[in-house]
């Protein structure tokens, strides 16, 4: 099974002595946190930079459908749209991933073999987690059986808010080792974490479990990805890999709509991780809405014109 950082081997040997290496974190100044986030998301991208955010931002995007109403024949319309987001420009980006339920990670595999798109699978019984352990070890094998290239599992917030922090930490170790080859998105859902120094303690216990991403949310609560929690994650992924040299993954999930939104997040990024984390491999968006916005605004700066809605795809 995995272990965690060398470096902090000595932090999660108990549950004591995880418990005191997560409240020794520096608390977190939650007026000055809002208060970056905000002046960071007044940054003004224009003409070619501004090109280059919407190609990227498409780049980072999971797209996603995560509904009881989904059909095989909507996942492979997904699946179309990710590997050819606009039909009009061929040189528009793929999307990085398209996510799905376990049942259709094996559909949203044949439709995407060989197009370079990842198939990424939520597990754990997602959204909210409450399932015993081997029902969800068992609920990660059948995603990556059928084909998942990640998968993104959801901490047991109950173990958590509780205090059973090294709970949360084997369970995260468990799920890590069942995924093989595939990487690991670990979603926190930050609405219900109640306050920022949670963020932060959560962000290091899946740091230290091995996650390959720390993710801010399922999309399912009321409060999802914002540019404070985010920043926060940021500052959590920069700092881990000052002291281990291990490189993590940010994903915000939930209420990303539109460009200036994608945009601000990735102002966030490179003024607070930095450049190595620009690229898709490090940084996604999980959304459904967003990339029909990114495509409207690209079109817009291709042609000057506004297309309007009508023109690209409804998912």
């Amino acid at each position: 099974m995995p272990t965690t950082a060398p470096a902090f081997s000595d932090a999660t040997a108990s549950d004591s002595a995880l418990r005191r290496f997560l409240f020794g974190l520096p608390g977190v100044d939650a007026v000055g946190l809002e208060a970056r986030a905000a002046s960071l998301g007044t940054r003004s991208i224009k003409t070619t930079a501004k090109a280059y955010a919407i190609d990227l931002a498409i780049s980072m995007i999971d797209l996603t459908t995560l509904e009881g109403a989904d059909t095989p024949g909507k996942v492979r319309a997904l699946a179309a749209k990710a590997v050819n987001p606009d039909p009009t420009d061929r040189r528009t980006p793929r999307t990085a991933a398209v996510c799905v339920y376990p049942d259709m990670a094996a559909t949203a595999a044949a439709a995407l073999a060989g197009s370079g798109v990842k198939v990424a699978s939520v597990a754990t019984a997602f959204p909210a987690g409450r399932a015993a352990l081997d029902v969800k070890l068992a609920d990660v094998r059948d995603a990556v059986a059928a084909g998942a290239d990640e998968i993104d599992m959801v901490i047991d917030r109950g173990a958590f808010l509780s205090g059973r922090f090294l709970k949360v930490y084997e369970e995260i170790l468990a799920v890590k080792a069942e995924c093989g080859a595939a990487r690991l998105k670990v979603i926190f859902e930050t609405g219900e974490l109640s306050t920022y120094d949670n963020i932060r303690r959560a962000s290091w216990i899946g740091m230290l479990a091995g996650a390959d991403f720390i993710k801010t949310s399922t999309g399912k609560v009321a409060t999802n990805a914002t540019p404070a929690n985010t920043l926060l994650m940021l500052e959590a992924v920069r700092d881990f890999r000052a002291q281990t040299g291990v490189q993590i993954g940010v994903k915000p999930a939930g209420g990303i709509r539109t460009t200036k939104d994608a945009v601000k997040f990735l102002v966030l990024v490179n003024e607070t991780a930095g450049e190595d984390w620009l690229d898709p491999h490090w940084f996604r968006f999980g959304a459904s809405s967003l990339l029909n916005d990114l495509l409207m605004q690209r079109q817009k700066l291709s042609t000057g014109r506004y297309s309007g809605p009508d023109y690209v795809t409804v998912d």
